[in-house]
């Protein structure tokens, strides 16, 4: 047994009429500026040149230690 278009619709219709067109619209709103947020985020959260300088940094560590002897990792 699948969910058809009927069913969809008698579902919205229901939430409509509990919640109302302006809190529906409200919660769509805060939807979007939530995805955005997100999407934001994520593009602003590692740049390639971070990543690069990062993986320099620790092979860097990795190689060698203060003594010239090659460390653990």
């Amino acid at each position: 047994m699948s969910i058809g278009p009927f069913q969809i619709l008698i579902v919205a219709l229901v939430i409509l009429v509990l919640f109302g067109r302006g809190r529906i619209s409200d919660l769509m709103g805060d939807v979007g500026k939530g995805v955005k947020s997100f999407r934001q985020g994520l593009s602003d959260g590692q740049t390639p040149n971070a990543a690069v300088q990062l993986e320099a940094a620790r092979r860097e560590a990795h190689v060698t230690d203060r003594a010239g002897e090659r460390t653990a990792g």
